[in-house]
């Protein structure tokens, strides 16, 4: 690992405050003046800043409030990225679990645990997501039915798993999905004829998006949240 990677790691520093700390001589491997950014560390070496020892955390887990257009990608040529809603961390190795649409805001949750992301996302581990939806007509009884009895989207050769829809006053219902298709709330409501003008998550499987989070923040989760999705 890079020597500057090492520290932000380490520290949650930004990777330009570190490489100015190393221009600055704080920094220093096995007990040598560091003069690289690029110098490689393994595993055995001492690294210091300003002559404390560091030790590399271990892995994060933390829950955004996403806003509308940013895309749940750690790279895109066209649009933000969720990533750089996180300006005080070090994004390097974070994954994203449960992406969203650019125009869907609330819960999503990042790791550099790869396979904590992974029970995370697996249908098989039947982690419900919920929804609040904006729609162009309320709800109809009809449409709780098709929701709960699984339907057949455009250009699939599979039925939906099924779904509760609650309808909510103001044109509005809650979608409780154990799958992560394509636009799916968006595609079922259409599929009833219907409109969704607002999508927002609230909960991915135990975690709940955290109220006091405005949109654009994020906190680490707890130990209990985080090993909720554990076995």
């Amino acid at each position: 690992m890079r020597l500057d990677k090492y520290i932000s790691h380490a520290t949650g520093l930004p990777r330009d405050t570190v490489k100015r700390a190393i221009r600055h001589k704080r920094v220093s491997v096995n007990g040598e003046l560091a003069r690289l950014a690029a110098q490689h560390i393994a595993e055995t070496d001492r690294v210091c800043l300003d002559d404390d020892a560091l030790q590399l955390p271990g892995p994060r887990y933390l829950m955004l409030h996403k806003p509308a257009g940013y895309v749940c990608a750690t790279e895109d040529s066209e649009h933000p990225i969720v990533l750089d809603l996180l300006r005080d961390i070090d994004t390097a190795g974070l994954g994203i679990a449960g992406r969203l649409d650019i125009d869907t805001t609330g819960l999503v949750l990042l790791s550099d645990d790869g396979q904590w992301l992974h029970r995370v996302t697996s249908p098989r581990h039947q982690h419900d997501k919920v929804y609040r939806a904006v729609l162009q007509e309320a709800v109809t009884p009809q449409t709780v039915e098709a929701f709960a009895a699984g339907m057949l989207l455009h250009g699939e050769d599979k039925l939906t798993a099924p779904a509760r829809c609650i309808p909510l006053p103001d044109n509005g219902a809650e979608v409780h999905l154990r799958e992560g298709r394509y636009h799916q709330v968006k595609r079922m409501f259409a599929a009833c004829g219907n409109h969704v003008l607002a999508l927002h998550r609230v909960r991915i499987g135990a975690v709940l998006l955290d109220d006091t989070l405005a949109e654009g923040a994020s906190r680490p989760l707890t130990q209990e949240e985080m090993e909720s999705f554990l076995p």
